[in-house]
């Protein structure tokens, strides 16, 4: 499992520029819903698909909705994402 840190890196590394405000959104999410990184980390790649962009508010609502539902893991959180049929991706 790569941590926050490294995954915001290798987004980095693959061109999405996240600017200070939107990595502060991140930890915010992260440390108010008191997600795993695997889950926070999936929850940044669904916003940067369904939003095109990092868009704050989706991905602490998209958290909310992960943590108040039991995910724990990625691949728990693309299977909800796919049956509850919240995002086009």
């Amino acid at each position: 499992m790569r941590s926050v840190e490294d995954y915001l890196h290798d987004l980095r590394s693959k061109g999405f520029q996240l600017g200070e405000d939107a990595v502060g959104f991140v930890y915010f999410g992260k440390h108010y819903t008191d997600a795993s990184d695997e889950v926070v980390n999936a929850a940044i790649e669904l916003t940067l698909k369904a939003q095109k962009t990092f868009d704050g508010s989706f991905y602490v609502s998209l958290l909310e909705t992960f943590t108040s539902n039991k995910i724990n893991t990625r691949k728990e959180a693309m299977n909800f994402v796919k049956e509850k049929q919240l995002l086009a991706i």
